[in-house]
């Protein structure tokens, strides 16, 4: 007999793969290629149980996220005898534009039989950024998924700012589950769900059918390496539950190379994989677009006092429990919020780094007279803030 968690679990899991309406899956490289470049009939084989996703609740609305540009380009280059050192960002970006046209194409072949048009999306961070711009690409996935057209989205790397890496798409799937209001997202990896240890250091480790807490794991005693071919690992794809979890969305990280294994998967009763199950306390869209939107500028290191306020007090973050600072931020910047060497959250600054080593230490009145009257009563307010942020 079931005890309570399972039969709570199973539920959840039951009653989301029935009735998601909105479903984010996300491949990884190492999933779709292999030495001679991209799988045509692995891709083949993830477009059939996708579609049988899809036709199971006609009205959903999916969101394919595909890594796999940069792992193409190179067969490409291997394929026309280009001997070309690949070191450095600018490079990789160079064959990840050779790789991409090629891996759009082969998904939008694959799904062609289905009579399923797709639409290729890149997106960087910094599309991402600013609220006007998030705003805008949400109405543009609005209206292709009204039109019941499958988006197929991948970072734009040609024109990334920083290293190939958006949280290795991971991270960019965690994003358009808050884009497109998903009620589900899957990760298909080259696992077959996510090892309860290390299954390079115990080969016995045991696969977990499911996670109740993943905000309470230890992620990096459990994930071993990065797979060869992607930037990722199962590290980033816990990392990329854990946000979604609080977004009140759950994850089912489950093996894309196994034939069926997603039809299988979607079976009431099926245990395959490893779900990770929602927060239940789940936090705002917008907190969660403000925590993610960006990579934090700079940090503030806050005393007992203030820490206890902000964890069990709802309390804004005031000047008087700054303690320290580091970076050089602009007014309104994301930045870390930091006591005894443990990461709180994240919140948005009412000051510069600037300003505010100027009043940091400072009780209000204090404040009043070192700046006038023109000040912000508190350096982060509890409405931009984010405690237990995944960063």
């Amino acid at each position: 007999m079931m005890n309570q968690e399972e039969a709570s679990w199973r539920l959840e899991r039951d009653t989301t793969l029935s009735q998601a309406r909105s479903i984010v899956f996300k491949v990884g490289s190492a999933v779709i290629t292999n030495e001679q470049g991209l799988d045509e009939t692995r891709l083949q084989a993830l477009a059939a149980q996708i579609i049988s996703v899809w036709r199971a609740l006609p009205s959903r609305k999916l969101v394919l996220v595909t890594s796999g540009a940069v792992a193409c380009g190179k067969a490409i280059l291997a394929k026309f005898n280009k001997d070309y050192t690949i070191a450095g960002l600018s490079a990789k970006q160079a064959v990840a534009a050779i790789g991409q046209a090629q891996l759009m194409h082969a998904w939008d072949r694959v799904f062609q039989p289905y009579t399923q048009p797709t639409a290729q999306v890149l997106l960087t961070r910094e599309d991402l950024h600013a609220r006007t711009h998030f705003l805008n690409i949400r109405n543009t996935f609005a209206e292709l998924l009204d039109m019941h057209i499958l988006p197929i989205v991948n970072e734009n790397d040609t024109v990334s700012v920083k290293e190939l890496t958006f949280g290795d798409n991971d991270s960019l799937a965690s994003l358009l589950v808050n884009l497109v209001d998903a009620e589900l997202c899957v990760n298909l990896t080259s696992a077959q769900g996510v090892f309860a240890c290390d299954p390079k250091k115990d080969p016995h480790a045991k696969i977990l059918t499911h996670i109740e807490d993943v905000a309470n794991l230890n992620l990096t005693e459990m994930c071993g390496s990065k797979t060869h071919v992607g930037t990722g690992g199962m590290y980033s794809k816990l990392r990329a539950a854990r946000r979604c979890a609080q977004l009140g969305v759950p994850t089912l990280i489950l093996s894309g190379r196994e034939p069926e294994l997603i039809s299988q998967a979607f079976t009431p009763g099926s245990t395959l994989g490893t779900w990770i199950c929602k927060q239940k306390s789940p936090i705002p869209r917008r907190k969660y677009w403000l925590a993610y939107q960006d990579d934090p500028q700079g940090s503030l290191t806050i005393d007992a006092g203030a820490a206890e306020a902000l964890l069990h007090g709802g309390s804004s973050l005031l000047p008087q429990g700054i303690r320290e600072l580091t970076g050089d931020f602009a007014k309104g910047a994301l930045v870390k919020i930091v006591s005894a060497d443990n990461e709180l959250g994240v919140g948005l600054s009412n000051y510069s780094a600037k300003e505010l080593l100027e009043i940091i230490g400072l009780k209000r009145i204090e404040v009043a007279a070192k700046l006038g009257n023109a000040h912000y009563p508190c350096v982060i307010h509890r409405d931009n803030m984010v405690l237990h942020a995944v960063v």
